[in-house]
């Protein structure tokens, strides 16, 4: 791998040569401007053959992004709360077919008794969110909201259609974790998930006051997203955060599995690797039977709360249209609020993440840096002799 030496905007990491195109995209975000400081890296074959990152830790623009920098991620901690679960279910300990009550009884209440644990994976449960108004106040006591899932009944009936659990998957998916293994999500993440393949510095659910000097507070660059209209966007707007509610330290210390981890591309791309290969860096944490689970679908249709059509699988999005994949590659992916992306290909055996601090409003727009990143890893495997995987491309 190669050293970067730094251009127009300074950036710091190593690359492997035929994954260039993957640095030079980077790059080019840093000197449009289109982002202020960010990491970005790929794992292929479970090792590491792009790290950089660079820019600026704040708006300042006095201090650096450095290598373990870590950055708020909102949705895209959806996926590494997914893959704690996979990973269990790989493992034995978690039936991802079986009701939500086999290991969370409270949660049969108010006919929720036959919801399965993928269910609350692929959005389908109905129970999209709160339905009682919530304060942030009110969601970081995880204990208090969680059991207020547990009584609620579902907004449609379970399994019929996808309606995206934007704020409250974390709560329930890490609950069932917390059920089956007496550890909270952000523990066993730490544990049995991001210490094995040595992303324990660099990725978070619940981040500890140890590396609040690492922590790179968002920067909002666009006015916030606006609700869709639709019927159920209490999903996403009860409670509205916003960037700035995002840098309080309570905030940070919470463990929120759908929409406040701290982590950078590294930490992503290190964690998604188990899912695109089985490990990392050496580490084997699942097996080819378990990875694949990911792939089954959930629901293939418009979605109650985004108001678009939707592919969920378990835990991730399969939607290949978005970067212009033929229908034949096998991905699965998510992006968060903001811009940051954990994406993996299992026939290509590659994961990339990638984490800005310049927060872009939650639209489709907001993933395009993501997504040229995404383009240019495909790029490069191209070069080295993968067939060609793009059916169309552009910005």
């Amino acid at each position: 791998m190669d050293d970067i030496q730094g251009h127009s905007t300074a950036i710091n990491g190593t690359w492997d040569t035929d994954f260039e195109g993957v640095k030079n995209a980077f790059q080019l975000h840093l000197d449009r401007g289109e982002d202020i400081g960010a990491s970005a890296s790929v794992f292929v074959d479970g090792q590491l053959v792009v790290d950089v990152w660079g820019g600026s830790l704040d708006g300042t623009f006095t201090r650096p992004w450095e290598r373990h920098t870590i950055a708020q991620m909102y949705s895209s901690t959806k996926t590494v709360t997914a893959l704690c679960a996979l990973v269990l279910a790989d493992h034995g300990e978690l039936d991802l077919d079986a009701p939500v009550a086999k290991y969370w009884p409270e949660f049969a209440q108010n006919g929720k008794s036959r919801i399965a644990v993928k269910q609350l994976l692929g959005h389908t449960s109905g129970v999209a969110g709160w339905t009682e108004p919530t304060t942030i106040q009110d969601m970081l006591d995880v204990e208090k909201t969680t059991a207020a899932l547990a009584k609620q009944a579902p907004w449609w009936e379970p399994g019929r259609t996808s309606g995206y659990h934007g704020m409250n998957q974390g709560h329930l998916v890490g609950e069932v974790v917390r059920r089956v293994t007496g550890k909270s999500v952000g523990k066993f993440l730490a544990e049995d998930v991001a210490g094995p393949v040595g992303a324990d510095r660099d990725l978070y659910i619940g981040t500890p006051a140890e590396a609040d000097a690492r922590v790179s507070l968002l920067i909002q660059g666009k006015p916030l997203d606006v609700p869709f209209g639709q019927r159920f966007d209490r999903a996403l707007y009860n409670p509205r955060v916003t960037p700035q509610d995002t840098w309080a330290l309570p905030w940070r210390r919470a463990e929120l599995g759908a929409i406040n981890g701290h982590g950078n591309g590294r930490g992503l791309a290190t964690v998604q690797s188990i899912l695109a290969a089985g490990g990392a860096n050496g580490v084997r944490v699942m097996s080819d039977a378990g990875r694949v689970r990911v792939l089954e679908q959930q629901s293939d249709g418009n979605d109650l709360v985004i108001g678009l059509p939707m592919r969920w699988g378990m835990g991730y999005s399969l939607d290949r249209s978005y970067f212009g994949l033929p229908e034949s590659r096998r991905v699965a992916w998510w992006g968060g609020n903001g811009g940051s992306m954990s994406f993996v290909d299992l026939d290509a055996r590659m994961s990339v993440g990638y984490v800005p601090n310049r927060w872009l409003a939650g639209d489709a727009n907001s993933l395009l840096r993501a997504r040229n990143l995404v383009l240019a890893a495909y790029a490069a495997l191209e070069h080295t002799g993968q067939r060609p995987v793009i059916a169309r491309a552009g910005r």
